[in-house]
């Protein structure tokens, strides 16, 4: 067992744990972080997607120790329901999701792109949100979305 330090969320967190357990175990099972999803459990379909420092990861086969003094974003640190994230509002806005499973590691995805870049061309949005399988076929209204939400941020 370990101290394994780290920012959640904007929260400064300290968990006694195994340090080769998952992120995505700790977030889930440890401290009550749902939205990001198992999926495949190899990373390959991006439904454990959180932003690590600003880029957007798999949860899934991240060991503790690899996030220690790092800052870690799930969808519940992008936005809360009275003051959604621009990607949230767009995501309902372009009724951009099915069944949600996916939606939560598509919108670390795109929120990662739109961190380092506000003009994102369709290209750009379509290769962000690549590692995230979506079985909805909800694709076309995702890339919509982010780019509505895009376009938002950047006249703010």
């Amino acid at each position: 067992m370990s101290v394994i330090e780290f920012q959640l969320n904007g929260t400064a967190m300290a968990v006694d744990i195994d340090p080769d357990r998952t992120l995505l175990d700790v977030l889930r099972g440890r401290l009550g972080v749902t939205s990001a999803h198992f999926g495949c459990g190899a990373g390959e379909c991006g439904a454990c997607h959180v932003m690590v420092d600003g880029r957007a990861m798999t949860s899934c086969d991240m060991p503790m120790w690899s996030v220690a003094d790092k800052d870690v974003v799930t969808v519940e640190g992008l936005g809360t329901a009275d003051a959604p994230h621009p990607l949230q509002r767009a995501f309902i806005s372009e009724q951009a999701m099915q069944c949600g499973y996916c939606v939560s590691g598509i919108l670390i995805s795109a929120a990662a792109l739109l961190k380092h870049n506000l003009s994102p061309t369709e290209a750009e949005v379509r290769t962000a949100l690549d590692r995230n399988l979506c079985r909805c076929g909800s694709h076309n209204r995702m890339v919509r979305a982010v780019l509505r939400a895009a376009s938002e941020m950047a006249a703010s």
